[in-house]
């Protein structure tokens, strides 16, 4: 049990990114029947943007400004006073999210834009370790790197959907 919740919390990007999937399931269970597409894209973009960013990059603002020397030794990094500025980073991030989740379709994108571009940044930082300092700790080239490229991935193509539903439903009503 204690290897699985350490799992968990040390791979916290993908802990919410299944989390937000679950509450999506769970929404789209109690949807009214028949589910259309937009719906689908709904129900997973707002539960993507509040768990994989709202509460992800809340923690990751926990982590980097309270517990900054254990974040940067699992990382395989010095401990710095970058830590903090990384945390408050990461908590503007989380309050867009949380304020966008459940809101319109520019909010989400400017929630989604800002965290992917970091998280796309930091995974060519975590590259630039593995090839230079060969760090391939679990915390820079573990779950973390992979999820710093494929949450941004995953939520861009939510953002085209939404956004090609958008467009054939101002179409259709033309």
């Amino acid at each position: 049990m204690e290897s699985f919740i350490r799992f968990v919390l040390s791979n916290f990007t993908l802990t919410f990114f299944v989390i937000g999937l679950v509450f999506s399931a769970a929404a789209l269970a109690r949807a009214p029947k028949p589910l259309t597409s937009p719906v689908v894209v709904e129900k997973l973009i707002a539960w993507y943007v509040l768990f994989t960013i709202g509460v992800a990059y809340f923690y990751n603002f926990v982590m980097h400004s309270f517990f900054g020397a254990m974040t940067a030794r699992f990382i395989g990094w010095a401990d710095s006073p970058f830590q903090f500025e990384v945390g408050t980073a990461s908590l503007g991030f989380s309050v867009v999210g949380f304020i966008a989740a459940f809101r319109s379709f520019d909010l989400r994108l400017a929630a989604i834009v800002g965290p992917s571009i970091f998280a796309l940044g930091a995974a060519a930082g975590h590259i630039r370790q593995m090839v230079t300092a060969h760090n391939f700790t679990a915390g820079n080239a573990g779950v973390i790197f992979w999820t710093d490229i494929l949450l941004p991935v995953f939520g861009f193509l939510l953002l085209w959907l939404q956004w090609r539903h958008r467009q054939a439903t101002a179409r259709s009503a033309q």
